[in-house]
């Protein structure tokens, strides 16, 4: 019997003291400037702030070939254009970049 009590007593010491680790507070310096930072990345990043209220027309490019422009960007992605033999780099042989043959 005095063990079964001893052993309980343990045991709730432990929990007791699991529980107290859950209840503490995070530092205040920490709530106090809590998302400030991302905060400060947006409005950094924002170059006009009334933007959204500009109805204008954007001058420059029309809309066919500003469409037409981005379908070629990301097809370039999905068929890459194939290498013209020749065209490896800066001073290229022709042959394709391959090392052999001739000795060069």
């Amino acid at each position: 019997m005095k063990q079964v009590l001893i052993k309980l007593i343990f045991s709730v010491f432990v929990m007791l003291t699991m529980l107290t680790a859950c209840v503490t507070s995070p530092p205040p310096r920490l709530d106090a400037g809590f998302g400030g930072a991302l905060e400060g990345a947006k409005i950094q990043q924002t170059f006009n702030l009334n933007a959204s209220h500009n109805t204008e027309p954007v001058l420059g490019i029309d809309g066919q070939a500003a469409d037409a422009s981005f379908d070629n960007y990301r097809n370039s992605f999905i068929n890459p254009p194939v290498q013209v033999r020749g065209q490896t780099g800066f001073g290229s042989s022709g042959n394709g970049g391959s090392t052999q043959g001739g000795g060069r």
